[in-house]
């Protein structure tokens, strides 16, 4: 294998992410070292879902020890370690020092901040930009950008729709990976895709692996239109027709029906004689969907006293003190 891939943390794995490690002979490269949990069900994360969170902090800071470089498609902290001054302990467990062990003395591929992308993420990237040039090798702004290390070519499509196509999301890049025959198509937060520029982008690259995230089932009829969500489908079924491997996760995952449609899926990709994989399946794990059963865990394990009383605290205290597990 020319191109190993190793899944380091997704919905499937308990958290949201689509951090990924690759390695050929000439490179190994991290891309999107960020995690998060969300708010979802009126209850703030599950305990279980919170060592997951931790277990998926110390896993990105050992991978990063091991990559000659770490990329950035877009500033959502699912995606990147933001650089706050103190932890910020309900979702993420980002903070400077964490930032700088992940990021300390690499290159840094990232979005540019400055062009195409919306205004959330205009700020988030010029303050990762400003902060991060402290420990960082170096940050190169990489949209539309081929880059050389020995026999692997790396490039970085146009800024693509985070999403559905005119989206206020803004737009993220996706990364294609060359190294002798084998060709991987990184596409983080694609959503399916929805958008027909995505469609069209992933075929005429035709790789030979494709890592995307799903159409975020999550949210249909409640932020995102169920005929758009199904579209992100009928796309998806277009691409894994034609992809030898498909390895899908991130918000697709987030909604308890989505092993159903994966299922079907699978089947679709099967009678092209391809396959279909979420993070964990690539690994040989079991799906852990932690957000999409959080009511679930609640149900069956009970916090115990002193996660219910960090519970108790205010939104702002919950940021700043991290949770007892």
């Amino acid at each position: 294998m020319t191109i190993k891939i190793t899944p380091i943390a997704s919905e499937t794995l308990g958290v949201r992410s689509m951090a990924t490690f690759v390695e050929t002979r000439d490179i190994k490269l991290l891309m999107d070292a960020g995690v998060s949990l969300g708010p979802r069900f009126g209850l703030v994360p599950h305990p279980i879902e919170y060592k997951a969170l931790k277990e998926v902090r110390n896993s990105l800071e050992r991978f990063a020890i091991k990559a000659d470089a770490i990329t950035i498609s877009h500033y959502h902290f699912d995606h990147y370690t933001a650089t706050w001054n103190n932890i910020e302990a309900k979702w993420t467990w980002s903070s400077y020092d964490v930032a700088k062990k992940i990021y300390g003395g690499k290159v840094v591929l990232a979005k540019d901040y400055q062009d195409y992308i919306n205004a959330s993420q205009r700020r988030r990237g010029w303050i990762f930009s400003k902060i991060a040039d402290e420990f960082v090798r170096d940050i190169k702004y990489v949209d539309s950008s081929t880059i050389e290390f020995g026999e692997t070519l790396i490039s970085f499509s146009q800024p693509l729709p985070h999403g559905e196509d005119d989206t206020s999301l803004g737009f993220v890049l996706s990364l294609q990976i060359k190294h002798g025959d084998e060709d991987l198509l990184y596409c983080p937060d694609f959503q399916g895709p929805m958008s027909d520029k995505a469609l069209d982008y992933i075929l005429e690259i035709s790789p030979t692996k494709l890592i995307i995230g799903g159409p975020p089932l999550y949210l249909s009829e409640y932020k995102v239109p169920a005929r758009s969500i199904e579209k992100g489908f009928e796309n998806l079924a277009k691409i894994i027709s034609k992809v030898p491997l498909t390895i899908i996760d991130h918000h697709l995952m987030r909604d308890k029906k989505a092993l159903e449609r994966l299922q079907g899926l699978k089947e679709i990709a099967s009678q092209h004689g391809n396959s279909i994989l979420t993070f964990a399946e690539y690994l040989g794990k079991q799906n852990k969907l932690l957000e999409a059963i959080r009511p679930q865990l609640y149900d069956e394990s009970p916090p115990d006293r002193d996660f219910q009383n960090w519970m108790k605290l205010s939104p702002v205290r919950q940021r700043s003190v991290l949770p007892p597990i």
